[in-house]
């Protein structure tokens, strides 16, 4: 692939300026300059590009990428206004040949601008990584630009840039906990909760939805007696019948816990989500834990109790003397938290 030209009369007052980046201890060696912004690519495997565009893995048009980013409201009303304002990019593109890796969002901004006011915004300034630079080092760079650092991905195209690095580069999840600074439960969890989606819905919009489905095991029980949970709720969350996330998050628990027939007709359609969790609040099931406990303390002072356990074997009044010291320890704890 041949490189974009960074000879200093491309941009008459600019020479080209050497300059180092590190990654994982090793130097390597970048030029800063100004070239035509015509002769860049997009990056299709950008994650917020692959995130965002790309449709049953088959990589967009130079074309697709441009109208997709171009009708962005950041790229609109937020990178063209400071571009113009500022006379050209406070921060370069970072390319390799002429493809740009890290700054999609900056060139399709430029491109607007060249449209509306054309000859102004041909030239662009980079940062130009050496060709031999790997796939596996261009990750690690935008990981330590996005992840580590400025973080403004969204989780979704954290999570799609922890699964290629993954499944793709077959990254370990030590060395990517290393990598990102994340802990390994939430990057299992991340990288989850991403093929999950590639596999049933690929809208970023919707990603809240589906990382509150699979966060912890709330909804275990209720998959192993219906093992198609999973695409029913999939299919509420893509019909809006579930409208929020937080809705997932708060009252489809209360439709598990109800179970029996209330999950029943939930599972089989014959109650909608509202009404279903109508059902499991008339069931008593936003109080689970205090009937929980309730049921446990009526059973405790029945008058019977005492007469059964003076009754019993030495060695079984010794374990319940055991469990009920363990539960009275764990009583005060729990109240001291209630009381704070």
């Amino acid at each position: 692939m041949n490189q974009p030209s960074t000879k200093a009369h491309d941009k008459p007052d600019q020479t080209v300026q050497e300059d180092v980046i590190t990654i994982r201890s090793k130097e390597i060696r970048v030029r800063t300059a100004y070239v035509q912004q015509s002769a860049l690519k997009f990056y299709p495997e950008n994650p917020r590009i692959y995130s965002s565009v790309w449709k049953d893995d088959v990589p967009p048009t130079q074309r697709e990428i441009f109208d997709a980013l171009s009708k962005m409201e950041h790229v609109r009303e937020v990178l063209v206004p400071s571009i113009r304002q500022n006379g050209g990019l406070i921060e370069p593109l970072l390319i390799r040949g002429n493809v740009v890796l890290e700054g999609n969002s900056r060139l399709a901004a430029y491109r607007l601008l060249e449209q509306a006011e054309s000859g102004k915004w041909k030239q662009i300034r980079v940062r130009i990584l050496p060709d031999s630079m790997t796939e596996s080092e261009v990750f690690t760079l935008l990981g330590e630009y996005h992840i580590v650092g400025k973080k403004d991905w969204q989780p979704y195209e954290q999570a799609g840039y922890l699964y290629r690095r993954f499944r793709k580069h077959g990254i370990p999840e030590d060395e990517l906990k290393t990598e990102v600074g994340l802990s390994a439960s939430r990057i299992r969890h991340l990288i989850r909760a991403y093929e999950f989606m590639l596999e049933r819905d690929r809208n970023p919009s919707r990603w809240s939805y589906y990382d509150e489905l699979l966060k912890g095991t709330r909804f275990n029980k209720a998959r192993e007696l219906y093992p198609k949970f999973d695409e029913v709720i999939v299919e509420k969350i893509q019909s809006e019948e579930i409208e929020r996330a937080v809705d997932l998050r708060d009252e489809l628990p209360l439709i598990v816990k109800a179970g029996g027939n209330t999950l029943k007709k939930f599972m089989s359609g014959a109650l909608s989500f509202s009404d279903a969790v109508h059902d499991a609040k008339q069931r008593g099931a936003g109080d689970y834990n205090f009937r929980t406990i309730n049921k446990f303390r009526l059973w405790l002072v029945e008058d019977a109790l005492d007469e059964e356990l003076a009754g019993a074997p030495v060695q079984e009044r010794k374990r319940v003397s055991f469990e009920l010291a363990k539960i009275e320890r764990r009583a005060k704890t729990l109240q001291r938290r209630l009381e704070r």
